[in-house]
Parts: C-alpha cells; sequence; structure tokens
C-alpha cells in the first residue's frame, strides 16, 4: 500500500507542471484528453471532445466536458464516479489543444487564425503580426463574447502603455482596420506644397521644411493645422514665430495621419 502511494504521490509530481500549465484553460471541442482514475485501468483512456461538447466515460455515459477547466472536469468526475469507484482519484490531462484559437481580420493586415497553445497576451500576438504599417491601431479592438474588450490598440503596441494589455482567451476575435490616410498635407504659402508620408512622431515644423519651407508671403504667425476626429474637425493654430524667436518648442505640435497643414499669406 505505501509503495502505490509513494508511486502515486511521483505520478502526481511529473504531472503538476502540465496541469498548473493549464489550470485556467478551457476544454473546448476537439480537444483530445487522456482521463486517468488511479488504480482502476478501465477507467484509463484517451478521449477526443466531442463537437456536442460531450466525452463518453465508461459507467457514466456521455459527461458534458467542453467549457470546464480541467481540474473542475476532475472534481465533477470524481464526483460522479462514486456511486462506482470507493474515493476515486481522477487525473484528466489535457493531450492536445485543437480548440482553443483566436480570430483576425480586417483590412489592416492579413486574416488569419492563431492557435492559443498557451498563455497569450494580446501584446504578444500583436507582435506576431507580419505587417502593421498599415493598420489603424487607434480604431482597432478586441471582441470576447460579442463585446468589445479593449479598443485603440494604439495606446499599447505603439506608445508602450503595457497596463493595456490583457490575456487573450479563446475564441477571442481582433479586428484591425485599414489606415486610411498615411499622409499629411501641406498647403498655403510653402515653397512645394506637397502630401508627405506621416512618420511617427512627425511635428509640424518638419512637414513645413519637408515642404520647402515658408516662401515669401507667408505669415508665420498663421498656421493652422486642420485635423478629422471622428466626425468633428479641429483647427490648432500654430505660432511659427514663437518658435523660432522665442524657442517655444509647444508650438511645434505633433500631427497624425490626415492632418492639413494650412499656412496663410502675409497681405503686408
Amino acid at each position: 500500500m505505501k509503495l502505490k502511494v509513494l508511486l502515486f504521490s511521483v505520478v502526481l509530481i511529473m504531472c503538476f507542471p502540465l496541469f498548473a500549465l493549464s489550470a485556467d484553460y478551457q476544454i473546448g471541442e476537439g480537444d483530445s484528453l487522456d482521463i486517468a482514475v488511479w488504480g482502476v485501468k478501465e477507467l484509463n483512456f484517451p478521449v477526443k471532445v466531442r463537437p456536442d461538447g460531450k466525452i463518453t466515460v465508461p459507467g457514466l455515459g456521455e459527461v458534458v466536458a467542453s467549457g470546464m477547466a480541467p481540474s473542475a472536469l476532475q472534481a465533477h468526475l470524481a464526483s460522479r464516479l462514486k456511486e462506482l469507484v470507493k474515493n476515486p482519484i481522477v487525473t484528466v490531462t489535457v493531450r492536445e489543444i485543437t480548440n482553443s484559437k483566436v480570430y483576425i481580420f480586417g483590412s489592416g493586415v492579413k486574416a488569419a487564425v492563431y492557435d492559443l497553445s498557451r498563455r497569450t497576451t494580446l501584446l504578444q500576438l500583436l507582435c506576431t503580426l507580419p505587417d502593421v504599417k498599415t493598420a489603424d491601431l487607434r480604431n482597432a479592438y478586441l471582441l470576447r463574447g460579442g463585446q468589445k474588450v479593449k479598443t485603440d490598440l494604439y495606446r499599447l503596441f505603439t506608445l508602450g502603455d503595457i497596463g493595456q494589455d490583457l490575456l487573450l482567451e479563446s475564441n477571442d476575435s481582433l479586428f484591425i482596420p485599414l489606415l486610411t490616410d498615411r499622409s499629411v498635407y501641406v498647403l498655403g504659402a510653402v515653397n512645394t506644397p506637397k502630401a508627405i508620408e506621416y512618420r511617427e512622431g512627425m511635428k509640424v515644423m518638419e512637414a513645413i521644411l519637408e515642404s520647402g519651407g515658408f516662401n515669401k508671403f507667408a505669415n508665420q504667425n498663421e498656421v493652422l493645422v486642420r485635423r478629422k476626429n471622428g466626425a468633428q474637425e479641429q483647427s490648432l493654430e500654430v505660432k511659427a514665430k514663437k518658435l523660432f524667436k522665442d524657442g517655444d518648442l509647444s508650438q511645434n505640435i505633433e500631427l497624425k495621419p490626415g492632418d492639413y497643414v494650412l499656412v496663410k499669406e502675409s497681405f503686408f
């Protein structure tokens, strides 16, 4: 008896890392399980969760497994098997995960299905995407059960606000739209009015200088940045002379994709 207890303890220790890793995992349809009842070889068997979320257990019949954590299923089977086995000790091991996936869609990235075979955060998933340069992360969001649980991924992925990160769950859906306008437009009294490809951190004076700088008719204290913020429009005044003469860096505001920089002419 002592030998059996010792052997059982060894088995538990060997299984502990896998059990710990899958402690919060929710079993899903298609997953493969190994179920073992200590000392009852007829109740040691592999089983695959059917599309209806159930498994067949000898002596019990059909048992719902989908949606349960392995530890919860263990406890449930142990309770049910008391009718057949004295003090049953049940172990449930997730041998193969096929159900846990995250779906990525939207025109900003290539659509994909991500296998959630281990603990993965939203940031870790974003880091695996091949190219997010054309993605509109500000308007991207994560869906869970049909509800938006995270919006504006720009703060997380671009600004590095890791407080926005969260653990992904099976069947989460990540929507990433296309960034339709990646340009900044510089118009008015500059030497070369043009559209400039937006760069992260670009400021208004960089855009003006890339457009050849102010022309001789420019009123350097009459610069407007026009910005669309959803359905609303915003106008930001820039006093460039304060920047040049007084070193007022607050005038050198940061631009966003789609901004229009308008340099007005002086009449004198």
